[in-house]
């Protein structure tokens, strides 16, 4: 199972980003995963940003995120999204990619920098 995520990078406040994460080697297909993003900053514990259902009928969101980030999925692509908009520089973190089936997968994560 892989999981690679991209889209990270440096970014005003204010300013947007969209991660993307492509999967691929599940034993199951992809539309039967839950998909989520989380992200941990230096010295913090990991934490869940948002999550999306297998058929993507469902959503929830941290907090601070809710109204600003939005998660998608595209089944036909092995794709999870995640577009971040009004990124404030309490965002900035690695963000990672979850996959889970029972078993959680994990990606390599990628670093998004909110400053000015």
């Amino acid at each position: 199972v892989q999981l690679v995520e991209s889209g990270g990078g440096l970014v005003q406040p204010g300013g947007s980003l969209r991660l993307s994460c492509a999967a691929s080697g599940f034993t199951f297909t992809f539309s039967s995963y839950g998909m989520s993003w989380y992200r941990q900053a230096p010295g913090e514990e990991r934490e869940l940003v948002a999550a999306i259902s297998i058929v993507g009928g469902i959503t929830n969101y941290a907090d601070s995120v809710k109204g600003r980030f939005t998660i998608s999925r595209d089944n036909a692509k092995n794709t999870v999204y995640l577009q971040m908009n009004s990124l404030k520089p309490e965002d900035t973190a690695v963000y990672y990619c979850n996959a889970r089936r029972g078993l959680q997968y994990w990606g390599q994560g990628t670093q998004v920098t909110v400053s000015s």
